[in-house]
């Protein structure tokens, strides 16, 4: 099913609105980590001034160039980029995580939080069985009613399957690396964690 880019769906698209009520009021300056061909970082510049979205992938960055967003779009390694230190007042992350060392990029995304800054994660995490197996059912036939209902639009970025952490071991490092983070888990095989940087 072909569906028009205001009414794409998928798992990650989903849970889009989940990372947009997060955005703190007043923010100026986000970042969209792992952005793909940018449509998440086109959402947050309708609410914040200035968006960056940052993405390993070059034909998914050409892709979110072709749009007139007044977003920057950055080639490059969130890990590594030189990005001042806490110079975001809103970090989003949608489905990035698992494609580099989660406890580095947690870590990374809490460096360059302002204080006072949300940081915003929806992020994919390994099911173990058999505990998994009726969440996992459940998430199919939820996947299933979606599809039949809204379409699904395939994203163009490259994919890493299975995802290397588990989900206790992602609530494990949320709480380590983010103390007093929110950390949830979501139907569509997601979970997200918000965090409230401390302020000075």
């Amino acid at each position: 099913m072909t569906v028009k880019n205001s009414r794409r769906w998928n798992h990650n698209i989903h849970y889009h609105p989940r990372i947009l009520r997060a955005i703190p009021e007043g923010a100026q300056r986000a970042l969209d980590v792992g952005c793909g061909e940018g449509m998440l970082a086109r959402e947050l510049r309708r609410t914040v001034p200035r968006v960056t979205g940052i993405d390993l992938d070059a034909p998914s960055i050409d892709q979110a160039r072709e749009h007139p967003d007044d977003v920057d779009y950055i080639l490059g390694d969130f890990l590594t980029h030189p990005f001042e230190p806490a110079s975001f007042d809103v970090i989003a992350s949608v489905a990035t995580l698992h494609h580099m060392d989660a406890a580095a990029g947690l870590a990374r995304m809490r460096d360059l939080l302002r204080p006072g800054g949300i940081l915003a994660i929806v992020g994919l995490a390994r099911s173990t069985m058999p505990n998994d197996l009726p969440r996992d059912l459940a998430g199919v036939a939820a996947g299933i009613f979606h599809r039949a209902t809204k379409g699904h639009w395939e994203h163009p970025s490259p994919t890493v399957w299975p995802p290397p952490v588990t989900y206790p071991q992602m609530r494990t490092l949320a709480s380590d690396i983010l103390p007093g983070s929110h950390y949830r888990r979501h139907l569509l095989w997601r979970y997200s964690i918000t965090w409230r940087k401390p302020q000075d």
